[in-house]
């Protein structure tokens, strides 16, 4: 590109001398297996290396993923949809008495991950089992458990509901009840084992036939590539796939009469050409012509993608210094998969090329005509990939091949561009290409995009970037109200999809519980849909991002369903057993305009139902103004919310002040006030927040909507109490003073330690359990909910503050 852009660059090879001179104080590895000595790197380096410094783009909203991340996105939405594929052309083997699903029912707990089974071989001690039966006997509960029986950091708590969990799942594989492959993604079981034993087991030739077909035909698209992360990670889950059904052809060929399997002989011939320099070469090289393309608006960043999916394939190949080019068969050419212009602008699909057309004098017949010069392209381009395939070995036809490919694209782009430059019209053509980089995906993914009606799997890790800072105009998006790229990226991977496609993304929590994101929602409400919820404290899934995040597999099943797991949160530590945790539950009947709940069990659905039943809302009982208050921070609080009945103390430079983070909420009496402060200090008002919330601010979306009908009991039970845990609060505060604005102000403010006031926190909602009609487990649910950090000394507690 250098070479293109500047003819006459010119460096010397000295220049170059100290760079290579650093390079070698460091060993240089081709796998990924490395040992930890400090200077050992293999490809992934490179990724981490560009997404961490080179480009800033964290600034731009875009963070580096983690192989965690990125492999749990996409073997639930590569696998299920290749096994969905195989089901619609081949559903004989799905039926509930078929090997497929009676080799689950048989497997004991084979799929039921080892993070899940820990300790379970150990008996109980005394003290703990004795509270399974009587709540009253779990005063050791909220101890930390010894390592023999627990994962990282968990409590004796957390240990009983893994183990409850691990009941449950068993019972269903023991019962038969997994008998689709999306209850491996909603029980969260061992999908990569299962595929790949179902391959290495099967007796059944036309299931294999239909298997392979589906692998080497999945289309996948990352439309924010970055640096290549999701990419790889589908090349890691697809590449054991495609040998195990090499390896399984290959046996029953073997097993069986010549030519009994014509269409597996077919294969294994191309396997064996004697060019390939082995089997993982073969299998690599296929996937990457076959089944990956990214597109992502930095040209630095698609080069390093690329460089680590060829990386992957040299590492393949042990160098023969007597052969041509070391032995190495040549590598792919993949500038047509992996692309550098802008996802968010251009004709995605024929429908929004019509609307183009529009703006044209006369655009009789335009659409065929550019339909017909996208159809000789798609052809160009899969004719293209054959032949690096079939290893045509004429070096002057393939250039000339790719000459003709970039021709004909840069003369249908030209084209396509002044379409769309007049829909926008406002700054000068060559201007507005330089500013706006438009990718017109309907053209140059022509194949998969009119061909096969959209791609199949579409992963990726969206940039978080508020539409207002970006320098281009977008149009026709149903989510523009929402403000964020992300957004925007996901409905554009929803109308390049298929109609059986299956779309995995990680972006932030605010996605699925704020006002402004309802047209998002509404939009993935339409499609089978699991969230899976990360906090970002006391660790978080991106290192350095101060964001809480979502991770949204969706799928477009005739069966609709939003399922979400709970508000997970986790130490360091115990990073390693996150994504093996994740349990996930229906919550379509509780979803709410603006907030999808973030619950995960059943029991938190029964409490919430309950919740519901109440006539009135806090709504019912504030005034716009009043003699009595309520006072509220309206943001922070990851642990606990201060609720006062009167001013903390506030000033400014010594000077008496309202602290502009507060926010009042109005009653006509004192008794009401005094209930109401009770109530949103409990621990069922914090845990009802945190399920509706965006878990940062506090709203009246949260505050007026939470159902409760008060009663003269309930009124005097909890006014007393109220009186109790605001004397506590003053009893346990004390005066602090910073200096803030770079030293400029002195800040003088009460901090209140709520965690000390937690006993009588206890029965408030002992007092609440008792007008909703909570069960003991319910109450004991409530009282504990989030206590391994609620109660921690060790953990920050900003709200405090």
């Amino acid at each position: 590109e250098l070479e293109k852009t500047i003819p006459k660059i010119d460096i010397s090879d000295k220049a170059f001398e100290s760079l290579f001179d650093f390079f070698d104080k460091y060993e240089w590895h081709l796998d990924t297996s490395v040992a930890a000595t400090g200077k050992d790197i293999n490809p992934d380096v490179i990724g981490y290396i560009f997404e961490k410094y080179i480009n800033d783009r964290a600034d731009m909203g875009a963070y580096y993923t983690k192989e965690d991340i990125t492999d749990y996105i996409s073997k639930n939405c590569i696998l299920p949809f290749l096994f969905d594929e195989i089901k619609r052309n081949y559903p004989k083997a799905f039926t509930s008495e078929g090997e497929l699903w009676q080799m689950v029912k048989q497997s004991d707990d084979k799929y039921i991950y080892d993070a899940i089974k820990k300790g379970l071989e150990l008996p109980l001690p005394k003290d703990i089992e004795n509270g399974i039966s009587d709540i009253n006997k779990r005063d050791t509960w909220n101890n930390s458990a010894p390592i023999n029986y627990s994962l990282s950091t968990e409590i004796w708590r957390e240990v009983i509901d893994r183990r409850n969990r691990y009941k449950v799942l068993k019972d269903k594989i023991d019962k038969g009840e997994i008998a689709f492959i999306n209850n491996f993604i909603t029980d969260n079981l061992n999908i990569r084992q299962f595929v790949q034993d179902t391959i290495e087991n099967t007796n059944d030739p036309n299931f294999l036939k239909y298997f392979y077909e589906a692998l080497k035909s999945v289309t996948i698209i990352d439309p924010t590539c970055g640096s290549g992360a999701f990419l790889f990670a589908a090349m890691n889950i697809l590449e054991p796939l495609y040998e195990c059904c090499i390896h399984r052809m290959n046996k029953f060929v073997s097993e069986a009469p010549k030519e009994k399997y014509k269409d597996f002989e077919k294969v294994l011939k191309q396997v064996k050409n004697p060019q390939h320099p082995n089997l993982q070469y073969f299998i690599y090289k296929s996937i990457i012509l076959q089944n990956l393309y990214g597109v992502d608006i930095m040209k630095e960043a698609v080069e390093i993608a690329k460089l680590r999916l060829f990386l992957k394939l040299v590492s393949t190949v042990e160098a023969d210094y007597r052969k041509p080019n070391l032995g190495i068969e040549p590598l792919p050419d993949i500038d047509f998969n992996i692309r550098s212009e802008n996802t968010l602008v251009g004709f995605a699909t024929e429908n929004e090329l019509k609307e183009g057309l529009k703006w044209q004098l006369n655009f009789e017949g335009e659409e065929e005509r550019i339909n017909e010069k996208c159809d000789i392209i798609a052809n160009a381009f899969k004719r293209y990939k054959e032949i690096q395939l079939t290893y045509g070995d004429d070096f002057k036809e393939f250039k000339k091949a790719k000459e003709e490919l970039n021709n004909r694209l840069k003369e249908l782009n030209h084209e396509l561009n002044q379409i769309l430059h007049k829909q926008t019209n406002a700054i000068p053509y060559n201007t507005w290409l330089e500013t706006y980089q438009p990718f017109h995906w309907f053209a140059e993914f022509y194949e998969s995009i009119q061909g096969k009606g959209g791609f199949d799997i579409v992963i990726g890790n969206p940039p978080y970037v508020e539409y207002s800072k970006i320098k281009y105009k977008i149009n026709g998006y149903k989510t523009i109200k929402s403000g964020n790229l992300y957004a925007f990226v996901i409905e554009r991977g929803l109308n390049i999809s298929s109609k059986f496609s299956r779309i995995g993304m990680i972006i932030p929590i605010s996605s699925i519980c704020t006002d402004r994101m309802i047209d998002y929602q509404k939009m993935i409400g339409k499609y089978n849909c699991w969230n899976s919820l990360y906090a970002e404290r006391p660790s978080k899934l991106f290192s350095g991002a101060e964001v809480q995040l979502v991770i949204t597999l969706l799928s477009n099943d005739k069966v609709k369903n939003i399922h979400s797991s709970t508000y997970n949160k986790w130490a360091a530590t115990y990073r390693d057993f996150l994504f093996q945790i994740i349990d996930y539950t229906s919550i379509t009947d509780f979803i709410r305009p603006g907030s999808f709940p973030k619950i995960g069990t059943e029991i938190e659905k029964s409490i919430l139902q309950k919740l519901e039943r109440q006539n009135m809302s806090i709504n019912h009982y504030q005034l716009k103004k009043g003699k009595y208050f309520v006072n509220y921070r309206n943001a922070g609080g990851r642990y606990y919310k201060v609720i006062l009945n009167f001013e903390p103390n506030f000033k400014l430079n010594n000077e008496p002040k309202r602290s502009s983070t507060y926010q009042f909420l109005y009653f006509d009496n004192k008794e009401m006030t005094d209930s109401t402060c009770a109530l949103m200090n409990s621990s069922l008002f914090f845990w009802y927040w945190l399920v509706y919330s965006d878990t940062w601010h506090m709203v009246n979306r949260e505050i007026g909507n939470f159902k409760i009908s008060f009663n003269d009991p309930l009124i005097k039970t909890l006014s007393q109490l109220n009186k109790e845990l605001m004397k506590d609060l003053k009893k346990n505060s004390i005066e602090r003073k910073e200096n803030r604005n770079k030293g400029v102000d002195v800040v003088e403010y009460t901090q209140y330690n709520v965690r000390e006031s937690k006993s009588i926190i206890d029965d408030i909602d002992t007092a609440l359990a008792k007008h909703y009609n909570f069960t003991s487990q319910e109450l004991d649910f409530i009282i504990n909910y989030d206590i391994k950090y609620r109660m921690s000394k060790d953990i920050e507690n900003e709200n405090e503050q």
